[in-house]
């Protein structure tokens, strides 16, 4: 067997390193029982590696452009096209001509062959790079094979396909390029043959996609191909597609377009058998290769041939199951502000956590509502629950009930208990009742930190375990969610009554302003006192400018008022240190391990804001709030029967006042106590690292806890097992979670049903209510943020680390979030115009936009 060519019947999936990805999965479709390939060789990475060695400086070249960054585009399309045109000018070594000669004379030396691509970081199920690299079409001749073959290696270094390869961690030096050259069909139809709904996700719906001529007219985007889907053996749905042109083979090579006649135009490509013998093909392609494919093939004299089958990379995984029962899921990360994959440690630490099961899938957490849905007594409690604090969620579960035909009704009896979200015993409103809880949760923090220093090995994981019993208690308590309820249904209560009796929108935003108790506001205007500390140490303030090292903390004594601005800044970081971007996964770096995330933030306010801001805008909010109360009050008592609902309205405001600000305290507590954990643990994985069980510490976050309980214990740890996880993961962050799906895989997208909204408009959920105008800045990483006062700040989502963000900007815009998700709350508190769960926000307004924020009625306008 030559080292440099093999043919298909000598390949299969195993041997991605040697033919690449599509090459492998040739191989592995070749050898499929009753399947029709076109026969063919693949040139092996072991020929590239060897042109490799003839590459002038090439280890050089490489180094460099992985180092290149990924915006200086003039640098990568420069660096990419010198390499490309050296590999192009290199001569092919004898030994391989003749290899190549040796395959194509089997297979016929002069008949048209596809000349392909195959690199070894492609078609994987982690990572599609389709369309990176080169395709030839109706090559003939050894003499043009061989240039084509020079072209493909080449492209392994086209712009796009350096672009992708830093965009998602692939090292240059490690991705290799093999080349497939297989027998050419000319087809009447051609197309892609998805074996689940790339669309929905759904997999038991297949889709066909079908044009006239060579499948190229239909990839490259020239025609609108007929589409065709197929559920349980039959065709269900189809669009026929005005179809004017088709690509087919040139007698001269290469290929051509050419005009279809008018009367073929409206011509369906395929019969309705044709499309359900397709799909056939594709179940037993789908069944080989164990996950949903996307296929490439072609109708040869009504008979289909197969070029190409690769996995479908964007389906977001279904949570596995043995019992093959319909599920419905939805997202924990949306109702969390962290729609981001978590790592193992981090998904284990929030499951053991949590009061109730959670699936989980793409690196993400779902809850199963079927139980739920399918229960009369449950339903419309789960229903009103989720429709009011998230309608996209809540509508997309109505869907799926409209239907009918998915979820079992469970009976009337012993189904299910309670409505989920039932009211709450009544609890008094009395702040003392919130000063106990907090009390509660800082003692038992302190005494953890106490009881967790003498801790280690198996006996620190054991300790770990059982106090988490203990964060569940504080978490859980019957009073902190009284009190929790006690502030949403008084916020809840307050919107109805004053919308019916004045016609007043959302008036408990106004009344929710500057309350006492809420941590998460307290930590955006406690980092405006930090600026005030600063601001007037220069030497200070210019160092600062320039930091990059996360020690810099050490070399603030050295400046003058350095050591009062190191004892401000560590001790907003001992109170609030534990936050950062995605903070329920214990693995993510919290401030106080990456100090310089703040000093952003802080030289911004030292900008911004004159001393003494923090003191003056809780002040301003506290008294905006009860010139409200006291403006509605006056109003209701000169209705009918004034004084009764003043008193009623009087009671719930005094309500609110006392528990909304405590709704944020239980995550802080929790996020407190991960961060103790995690410093524990860490420490632990030093020890590991020293002992050289483990590589590096952030192993450790690769690992469950019961997992690393064992690593531990034994001394042992599974190196592979890390690496599968490492590279599950970055693969998971190229996902975008459902925020309800079900175990067939579909996506169910809910719609707020709305037609009162001017034409144009962004539809979201009010959550803060007001109108305001301003600059829309998009801000996907909150360390990239720059922000000016009157901004307005459109994102994917918040959660308690962006707040100090919250006090330089006018309004907020977000893709995710509910009424009491952390941006609304925070929104509320500081009087900021809000809405939220507006889908994709961050695409359709264009950083710099001037937009207008309709916070009361839930829409934004991007302005002329």
């Amino acid at each position: 067997m030559d080292c440099y060519v093999l043919g298909f019947q000598d390949i299969d999936q195993r041997q991605v390193a040697l033919v690449g990805g599509k090459g492998a999965h040739l191989g592995e479709l070749s050898r499929i029982e009753g399947l029709r390939v076109p026969a063919g060789f693949c040139v092996t990475t072991n020929a590239f590696q060897r042109i490799m060695t003839e590459v002038p400086s090439i280890d050089d070249r490489l180094d460099r452009l992985s180092r290149l960054k990924l915006d200086d585009r003039e640098a990568i399309r420069a660096l990419s096209a010198e390499i490309r045109r050296t590999i192009e000018a290199i001569a092919i070594p004898d030994d391989l001509v003749a290899a190549i000669a040796r395959s194509l004379a089997r297979l016929g030396e002069q008949a048209a062959y596809a000349v392909r691509s195959s690199a070894t970081a492609e078609d994987l199920p982690m990572a599609s790079f389709a369309g990176q690299q080169d395709t030839d079409l109706n090559v003939v001749g050894p003499a043009a094979i061989l240039q084509s073959v020079s072209r493909c290696w080449a492209s392994l270094f086209t712009e796009r396909a350096v672009t992708y390869r830093l965009r998602n961690g692939f090292d240059h030096q490690k991705v290799h390029m093999a080349v497939v050259v297989q027998r050419m069909v000319f087809p009447q139809a051609a197309g892609i043959l998805f074996t689940a709904d790339p669309v929905t996700g759904n997999r038991k719906v297949a889709s066909v996609e079908a044009s006239f001529g060579l499948g190229e007219a239909l990839v490259s985007g020239l025609v609108n191909a007929d589409v065709y889907k197929v559920r349980d053996g039959a065709v269900v749905a189809r669009t026929i597609a005005t179809k004017q042109v088709a690509i087919h083979t040139s007698p001269t090579g290469g290929t051509q377009k050419q005009a279809i006649e008018p009367q073929r135009q409206k011509q369906p490509v395929l019969t309705d058998a044709q499309v359900v013998r397709l799909s056939q093909l594709g179940q037993q392609i789908e069944a080989h290769f164990g996950c949903p494919q996307d296929i490439e093939w072609c109708l040869v004299d009504d008979d289909f041939q197969i070029v190409q089958s690769r996995p479908i990379t964007t389906l977001f995984p279904i949570p596995t199951t043995d019992d093959g029962e319909n599920r419905v899921y939805i997202s924990v990360g949306h109702q969390q502000m962290m729609t981001d994959p978590m790592k193992p440690l981090g998904l284990s630490f929030w499951q053991m956590t949590t009061p109730r099961p959670m699936a989980e899938a793409g690196g993400r957490l779902f809850v199963d509502v079927t139980q739920a849905l399918g229960s009369p007594a449950s339903r419309a409690g789960l229903l009103g629950m989720l429709g009011k604090s998230d309608p996209l969620i809540g509508d997309a579960l109505q869907t799926i009930l409209d239907r009918g035909d998915f979820i079992p009704s469970l009976p009337v009896e012993g189904s299910g208990g309670a409505p989920v979200g039932g009211a709450p015993a009544p609890i008094e409103t009395d702040p003392a009742i919130v000063a106990e809880l907090i009390g509660r949760n800082q003692n038992s923090i302190a005494a953890l930190k106490r009881d967790i220093q003498a801790m280690s090995g198996s006996a620190l994981l054991d300790f770990i375990r059982a106090d988490i019993q203990e964060l569940k208690r504080i978490l859980f308590d019957p009073q902190s969610h009284q009190a929790i309820m006690a502030g949403m249904e008084a916020t809840w209560w307050l919107n109805e009554q004053l919308q019916a009796w004045l016609g007043e929108k959302n008036a408990a935003d106004t009344l929710a302003q500057s309350v006492p108790h809420n941590i998460t506001s307290e930590m955006g205007l406690a980092l405006l006192d930090v600026a005030d500390v600063i601001r007037s140490h220069l030497d200070v303030v210019a160092f600062l400018q320039h930091i990059e090292d996360e020690d810099f903390l050490d070399e603030l004594t050295k400046l003058a008022g350095g050591q009062e601005a190191r004892d401000v800044i560590g001790a907003y970081l001992d109170k609030y240190g534990m936050r950062c971007v995605g903070e329920i996964d214990i693995t993510r770096p919290r401030w106080s391990e990456r100090p310089t995330t703040l000093v952003p933030l802080i030289l911004g306010n030292i900008k911004n804001f004159e001393p003494g801001a923090g003191d003056r805008r809780f002040e301003q909010g506290r008294q905006e709030a009860w010139k409200k109360e006291q403006e509605l009050l006056e109003r209701l008592r000169a209705l009918p029967d004034g004084e009764r609902k003043a008193e009623e309205t009087k009671r719930m405001i005094d309500r609110v006042r006392t528990f909304i600000g405590y709704r944020e305290y239980p995550k802080y507590g929790m996020v407190s106590r991960y961060f103790v954990y995690k410093q524990a643990l860490l420490e632990e994985a030093d020890r590991l690292v020293q002992a050289h069980v483990l590589r590096e510490k952030e192993d450790t976050f690769y690992l469950r806890f019961e997992e690393l309980h064992d690593v531990v214990h034994t001394n042992l740890v599974d190196d592979q097992l890390i690496r599968q996880r490492k590279d599950a993961f970055r693969s998971y962050q190229a996902l975008t979670p459902p925020r309800v799906f079900t175990s067939d895989g579909e996506v169910i997208a809910g719609a707020y049903r709305r037609d009162d909204l001017p034409a144009g408009t962004l539809v979201g959920l009010p959550v803060s209510a007001g109108t305001i105008e301003g600059r829309a800045r998009v801000i996907l990483d909150m360390a990239e943020a720059d922000l000016e006062p009157g901004d307005i700040l459109v994102t994917a989502y918040t959660d308690p680390s962006w707040t100090p963000l919250f006090v330089a900007i006018k309004g907020l815009v977000t893709e995710v979030g509910g009424l009491m998700t952390h941006g609304a709350v925070i929104a509320r508190e500081y009087g900021l115009p809000a809405v939220v769960g507006v889908e994709h926000a961050t695409r359709l307004i264009r950083d710099g936009q001037q937009i207008r924020v309709h916070g009361t009625d839930g829409y934004v306008e991007i302005l002329p």
